[in-house]
C-alpha cells in the first residue's frame, strides 16, 4: 500500500514540529521519527488503529501518538494521511 500525505496533514505537522522545536529541537526530531515509524506500519497493517471517533466510516481511522490524533483513510491501494491535531483542540 502507498502512503499519501494530504496537504492539511503536511502543514499541521510542520506547525507542530516548529512548536516543539522552540522548546527542544531534539524532541522535535524524535517526534517526527517516531511518528514516521508508526505511519510506515500502515503500509502492511492499515487496520491496526481504531475506527475514527470523528467520522462514521469504517475506512477512516485514528492513530493516537503522544497526545495527537492522526486521521487517516484506507482506500483500495493506498492510505491517505488526512490530519493531525491535539485531541483537546477538536
Amino acid at each position: 500500500m502507498n502512503i499519501i500525505f494530504e496537504p492539511l496533514f503536511k502543514q499541521q505537522l510542520l506547525n507542530i514540529l516548529d512548536y516543539i522545536a522552540k522548546d527542544k529541537k531534539s524532541a522535535s526530531i524524535k517526534f517526527k521519527n517516531e511518528l514516521q515509524f508508526k505511519i510506515s506500519q500502515l503500509k502492511t497493517h492499515p487496520n491496526i488503529y481504531r475506527k475514527s471517533l470523528y467520522f462514521d466510516d469504517e475506512n477512516i481511522r485514528d492513530l493516537i501518538y503522544d497526545g495527537y490524533t492522526i486521521i487517516y483513510e484506507i482506500q483500495i491501494n493506498s492510505v491517505h494521511i488526512l490530519d493531525i491535531f491535539k485531541w483537546q483542540y477538536k
